[in-house]
């Protein structure tokens, strides 16, 4: 390791010496290239990012670890006169220009040229041109400074700077701001001039909610939050006409000792009528009518109407005929006739119709009534442009894995609108895969040997489908659906030949932006193997641990195995056959007891039986689950956000009530079955939690924490495989492998390795380099144990606290480049800390290229 670690350090020294040396070279003499900025505050030298994003002119960005900033370096590369360069080459001997057009052609040699254009004009883009240090960007970031920090009361604040020359490198220095804020201004009286008589009475109805408190420190966010604040009060309070800029503070600080007196100052409405301006009073606006165009299209504006229906008060029109039941439009509307105006009914309305899926984004105007001479009353116009009731979609893919050398997949989806007209969706989805497999081939096999073939019908409904009424508990806003679906697998010469069904029903509702529940009210799924006796030609390593046994057993004993349960390979070696050979071996070690084991290999034995009991038996998962999520992230681009989420989920009890209720007798392993099938009895529960911060320079740290477990209990003495927990992967723990860390500090032994109780924790530190492509540093820790189940390994087993030494930890960086609308993600992992070697030999020790993982993702993986 220390070897390889010297290569990398010493190639990444010629590298960063290599490329130093011409940091400076589109610096202009008399220039210095801004290498750092410094900020003292009253003395005392900052670091606070909010700060520092206030100065104009800042550093290159650089890549951590090898501080190099790779962007300057490839904008140096570009040439500053890249047509006279390639125009003074052309002609430096006087023939060259003949002989290139002869050999090519004038049309390529210009185009030689252009190309060359192009590529420096690229360079320059993708690169950084160098921060030099100007005069006019250090006035600029004072500037600034002094504006930060009067905004937060210091009116007073002063700022000078400095330039400090490196005298070890040329043309290189960096900035020194130094702030003096002085005395801070406080608050102290504050009055208010509102001249309308509604608002002045909304305004005292919520006086004590102000931002604005005498004895306060000034801040400038405190007056935006306020006008904010009575701003969207007085719009959801029927004041149509109300805007922001109605709301304005007058502060006197002339001679007062540093104290701010403010004035609030909320004038009546301003009217213009042609050249006419006049002032009234503000009033309360009431929704009078509320009228819905069912199928709105710009170029049938003008058309008549040819069907209509009235619905509690709400007006549908249609330029054909009706397709949508009234209550299946109204119910995602939250503008309701007769009510005063709120201008949050209009954002619910907007979001609650797009959450239906039926139509593009929606069209709400308000205008006068015009029958109401009092000017309060509103019609509130809603255009609905229906999306297409059938939408075909469809996806292929071409792929090869350890067990499938080529494999052609595809998948498609049929999506239907407005099913029973009252806004419901019914999907119809269908996946399939063929491939061929060496594995399971034979002179006698097609080329495509393996397939995988799966579908779905999922109906959803837009509102709670219950016996009794839940308006009151999950009201319209909410934006509520219900989803039922039957969904099938079935896959021939994979595995085990495995087989599913899954049916489930659902409710789904959102409590506020940033809030989801999904309640699985019922989820059920029905998993059983056709292929049972192919389980030791699948898991390879399961066989090599019970052949290796089964070899030392002969070995030891000299004929104590039956012939007819193995043969000899090449070597003349034995090898027991499958399934035959080897079941009979397990049945005379455990049943018979035929072999004196020592107590490893029994262990061993004893681990392989169990999992393949579990992994071979068929499933019955009856559950019930909640899951809870806040997420803050308010869309793509924003990188600073949280979100928290956690499920719980049971599984069983209702089958148990029943099997007890009904005095149904036990199987001889003393466990209720349910179509011939032990049904799973667990209860599991699960919390994540997710942290990105944005920093200088488009830098982002995120962080993630997870735990999981499930506990059998009743009828289970294991989790189903589909329901367990696996470590390692692309968005787990990037230095092993997918199902290859753990359980705890058993090493991984077999090729799926899962277990009852997870913890995962990641810390990234994401980074530009240039253009498209960014950088990451990360750590990943993690594992997954088995807990109050049947597994006997004391390896594998949480037993205690003591166990958390077994989180293991894997360090790397990442390379990734940004499409826009997703991110081709290349990890480099290296395990750090490994709970599979002995105690004192875990650090480190295989943090080499030789152990190191290559993760390929979409996205980033938190």
């Amino acid at each position: 390791m220390a070897y390889t670690l010297t290569k990398i350090s010493l190639f990444l020294v010629v590298l960063i010496l290599f490329i130093s040396c011409n940091a400076v070279k589109r610096v202009p003499e008399g220039k210095f290239l801004l290498t750092e900025n410094t900020i003292t505050v009253d003395g005392n030298e900052i670091s606070d990012f909010g700060v520092y994003s206030q100065l104009y002119q800042k550093p290159n960005p650089r890549i951590p670890l090898i501080n190099v900033p790779l962007g300057l370096h490839i904008y140096n590369i570009a040439e500053p006169k890249p047509d006279s360069t390639f125009q003074d080459w052309l002609h430096r001997k006087p023939n060259r220009e003949e002989r290139l057009v002869k050999w090519l052609s004038k049309k390529q040699v210009d185009a030689l040229d252009s190309a060359k254009v192009g590529f420096n004009n690229w360079l320059k883009k993708t690169g950084d041109a160098p921060a030099i240090i100007s005069e006019d960007r250090t006035e600029k970031s004072k500037n600034r400074l002094k504006r930060y920090y009067s905004s937060y009361g210091w009116f007073n604040a002063e700022v000078a700077d400095s330039i400090r020359i490196d005298t070890t490198r040329k043309k290189r220095a960096s900035m020194d701001y130094y702030v003096t804020r002085n005395t801070p201004y406080i608050v102290d009286s504050i009055t208010e001039k509102i001249s309308s008589p509604v608002v002045d009475s909304l305004f005292q109805l919520t006086k004590g909610q102000s931002f604005i408190q005498s004895g306060k420190q000034y801040k400038a966010n405190d007056f935006v939050n306020e006008r904010d604040r009575l701003t969207i009060q007085f719009r959801n309070s029927g004041l149509y006409y109300f805007d922001q800029d109605y709301v304005g503070f007058e502060g006197d600080t002339v001679k007062t000792n540093h104290k701010a007196n403010i004035t609030y100052l909320i004038p009546d409405r301003k009217i213009t009528v042609g050249d006419t301006v006049y002032t009234e009073p503000f009033k309360v606006h009431t929704v009078s009518e509320v009228r819905v165009v069912t199928d709105y299209e710009f170029n049938k504006r003008n058309e008549k109407f040819s069907d209509s229906a009235f619905f509690k008060g709400y007006k549908l029109y249609s330029y054909d005929e009706l397709e949508f039941t009234s209550k299946a439009i109204t119910d995602a509307i939250s503008i309701t006739p007769n009510k005063t105006f709120k201008d949050i009914d209009r954002t619910l309305s907007y979001n609650q119709l797009s959450d239906l899926r039926m139509f593009r984004y929606p069209n709400i105007t308000y205008q006068e009534d015009p029958r109401d001479t009092t000017g309060t009353n509103l019609i509130a116009t809603i255009l609905l442009t229906p999306k297409k009731k059938y939408t075909l979609g469809a996806d292929f893919d071409a792929y090869t894995s350890s067990i499938q050398q080529i494999g052609i997949g595809g998948s498609g989806t049929f999506l239907i609108r407005n099913v029973f007209r009252g806004a419901e969706t019914l999907e119809i989805s269908g996946n399939g895969s063929i491939g061929s497999s060496k594995d399971q081939a034979d002179s006698d096999s097609k080329f495509f040997n393996v397939s995988d073939i799966g579908g779905e019908v999922k109906l959803s409904f837009p509102k709670i489908l219950f016996p009794v009424n839940t308006d009151k508990l999950i009201p319209k806003y909410m934006s509520p659906t219900t989803s039922i679906s039957l969904g099938f697998n079935a896959q021939n010469n994979i595995g085990l030949d495995r087989q599913s069904i899954n049916v489930r029903y659902n409710y789904r509702w959102k409590p506020s932006k940033i809030r989801t529940n999904v309640f699985d009210f019922l989820n059920i799924q029905y998993v059983r193997n056709l292929n049972v006796s192919n389980y030791f030609n699948i898991y390879r390593n399961s066989f090599d641990q019970v052949n290796t046994i089964a070899r030392i057993v002969e070995d030891d004993t000299q004929g104590a195995i039956d012939p007819d349960y193995y043969t000899l390979d090449s070597n003349g070696d034995l090898q027991l056959t499958v399934p035959n050979g080897i079941d009979n071996f397990l049945n005379d070690a455990f049943v018979n007891n035929n072999y004196d084991l020592s107590n490893d290999n029994s262990q061993i034995l004893q681990n392989n039986i169990e999992r393949k009991d579990r992994l071979t038996e068929d499933n019955l998962i009856f559950t019930t689950s909640f899951t809870w999520q806040r997420d803050t992230r308010e869309g793509i681009s924003d990188n600073n956000f949280s979100r928290i989420r956690w499920k719980l989920e049971s599984a069983g009890n209702l089958l148990s009530l029943i099997s007890k209720a009904s005095s149904i007798e036990k199987n001889s392993n003393d466990n209720y079955e349910t179509l011939g099938v032990v049904f799973s009895q667990y209860l599991k529960g699960e919390a994540e939690y997710i942290k990105h911060w944005e920093f200088e320079n488009s830098t982002i740290f995120a962080i993630r924490g997870f735990g999981g477990i499930a506990i059998p209990y009743g009828n289970s003495n294991s989790i189903p495989f589909t329901r367990s927990y696996f470590a390692g992967g692309a968005n787990d723990n990037r230095g092993w492998r997918a199902y290859d860390l753990g359980p705890g500090s058993s090493g991984g032994v077999f090729e799926f390795n899962e277990a009852n109780l997870k913890l995962a924790f990641n810390a990234e530190y994401r980074f530009p380099i240039f253009g498209a492509f960014k950088g990451a540093l990360f750590v990943d820790a993690g594992n997954i144990w088995n807990v109050a189940d049947n597994v006997n390994d004391e390896a594998s087993k949480f037993s205690g606290l003591s166990d958390l030494k077994e989180i293991a930890i894997a360090s790397g960086l990442g390379l990734r480049y940004d499409f826009g609308f997703f991110v081709f993600r290349l990890d480099t992992g290296f395990k750090t800390y490994n709970p599979a070697n002995s105690e004192g030999n875990r650090w480190f020790k295989d943090y080499n290229f030789q152990n190191v993982v290559y993760n390929i993702g979409i996205n980033y993986p938190f």
